[in-house]
């Protein structure tokens, strides 16, 4: 396997190795010991997988807050996808900015997301199938969000708008950084 770390610390790129001969392919997609000897999270709780039957289709930013905040493992199972992890944690340095990859079928990659760190994708695909390993159980009344088009963060959608989002996803308030509401309180 090969580990890439991203422009956001604790965010990795895992390129699988791939085996193929007259068969097909053989993909060793996840070996927890790659991941412990880089120090990165290894209990998987939870396995979910989301299907999307329109490309354009925009499912995020989302996150889980303590005491079930979660390391995620994404992966595409079917189609393509434009992968986004955006740092929330108010003491990293590069608390509100953002990471985007493309996932596929095709090019096998999973994309580490740590605890504190939002996720969401974009469809680039019709009918992209999404799979998520988990660090913690979904814990509906910790789940949490912010808008995909913020200013606070500018995110780049490479299709731009969406062409499918639900109502949560594209109604989440404008985000206070931290550090302006600390500001605030000090002045």
């Amino acid at each position: 396997m090969t580990f890439t770390q991203l422009t956001i610390p604790g965010v990795w790129l895992v390129e699988a190795d791939t085996f193929t001969d007259e068969r097909g392919s053989f993909v060793r997609a996840w070996i927890r010991e790659e991941f412990a000897t880089r120090g990165l999270e290894t209990g998987i709780e939870q396995c979910t997988m989301a299907s999307n039957h329109r490309r354009g289709t925009l499912r995020g930013m989302h996150y889980q807050a303590p005491p079930f905040d979660e390391t995620k493992l994404v992966r595409v199972i079917r189609g393509t996808i434009w992968d986004v992890a955006l740092d929330l944690r108010p003491d990293s340095p590069t608390y509100c900015r953002s990471v985007g990859v493309e996932l596929s079928d095709a090019n096998k990659r999973t994309l580490y997301i740590p605890k504190g760190v939002a996720h969401g994708y974009q469809t680039l695909t019709d009918n992209a199938e999404v799979l998520y390993f988990l660090s913690a159980p979904f814990a509906p009344s910790h789940q949490r969000g912010v808008r995909w088009n913020d200013p606070a963060f500018a995110i780049v959608w490479p299709l731009g708008d969406p062409t499918m989002i639900n109502e949560r996803d594209a109604t989440f308030p404008d985000y206070v950084p931290t550090n302006l509401v600390n500001k605030a309180f000090t002045t």
